[in-house]
């Protein structure tokens, strides 16, 4: 494990709950089991662990169920796999781009033959695949795939990068056929728009879905993924047509951003869980230092973070540092 630069502090509430594990994905399964996924350092690999409960996933056992291609397409920056049961399957879905070409980033799927994602086989299911008359989608680098349910439809949310220009991460939707194939074209869903989300580089990505009393609350991260790196939030009436952009709001500041006297830096890329009891929970990346020797994109101190979340009287989500699952 790199050490932390001296200015790194340990606080009463950064303590990580998984070390050197970013874009951490945790979901629980109709049984109540708890998986748990993530980027590791390497980016070379897609691992999991399973627990019967929500804390024992820290200690957790982790397998490594995939492993990257020597050349070609998934060979290289294994990112952000997220584990989905739907369509009565379990799914990975990730990032990754080529050795020969290795910001050619493009999203990929994983179908696990059994019941038991960790003992049974998983097999490649290739690219997602774009409806039939969308021309656009996965032309240009693109990543951080979520997926949702609302009303008996899935939604697939990801990141990409225009084709031309400066080369802007927006996000975008459509509404999914089946596991492997959109059945709508994309649709423009949030784009940088304000100064927060354009810190050394303009960036919408690491899109992330909970739902409260209705409403849907869609939230991303946003600029580079050192300090600056932010989250912020769209929501939605679950009864809206959530292919309508105009039907979204986007807040206008970010709702979790770094926090020196926390001694939080950095965090974004989340997902959401439930604990036993059923109380909420943001599971998101960050670090506890601020200088970073060389890139931050490989800087291996991205740290898995829980965090409950709160709910105010508008029924908006909290998030605060403060408040701590363990």
């Amino acid at each position: 494990m790199q050490e932390r630069p001296r200015n790194g502090k340990i606080t009463e509430y950064n303590t990580p709950f998984i070390e050197q594990r970013a874009d951490p994905y945790i979901t629980r399964s109709k049984d109540g089991k708890y998986y748990f996924t993530a980027s590791v350092p390497a980016y070379d690999r897609i691992v999991l662990r399973c627990s019967d409960t929500l804390e024992g996933l820290k200690s957790a056992e982790e397998k490594t169920i995939w492993t990257k291609h020597a050349s070609g397409d998934m060979s290289r920056h294994i990112w952000a796999p997220e584990l989905h049961f739907l369509f009565g399957k379990w799914y990975i879905y990730f990032a990754a781009s080529r050795e020969e070409d290795i910001w050619r980033l493009r999203p990929y799927i994983l179908e696990c033959t059994g019941d038991d994602p960790m003992k049974d086989e998983w097999v490649e299911k290739g690219m997602m695949k774009r409806s039939d008359d969308d021309i656009y989608s996965f032309e240009a680098f693109s990543l951080d795939a979520t997926i949702f349910e609302n009303k008996g439809e899935y939604y697939y949310v990801w990141a990409e990068k225009v084709s031309v220009g400066i080369q802007i991460s927006n996000l975008y939707i459509a509404r999914m056929e089946s596991p492997t194939k959109l059945a709508t074209a994309q649709v423009l869903l949030t784009t940088p728009d304000y100064d927060w989300e354009r810190v050394d580089i303009w960036v919408n990505e690491g899109p992330a879905v909970i739902k409260h009393n209705g409403k849907i609350f869609l939230t991303y991260s946003a600029s580079a993924t050192g300090e600056c790196y932010c989250m912020g939030m769209l929501s939605i009436s679950e009864d809206a047509d959530l292919l309508d952009p105009r039907a979204w709001k986007k807040e206008r500041q970010p709702v979790l951003k770094s926090d020196r006297e926390k001694g939080f830096y950095g965090p974004g890329h989340n997902s959401f869980t439930v604990t036993e009891d059923g109380r909420d929970v943001c599971v998101y990346h960050a670090r506890t230092y601020l200088e970073i020797v060389g890139d931050p994109l490989y800087d291996p101190n991205r740290h898995t973070m829980l965090m409950e979340v709160k709910w105010d009287k508008d029924g908006s989500p909290v998030f605060d540092y403060k408040n701590r699952i363990f």
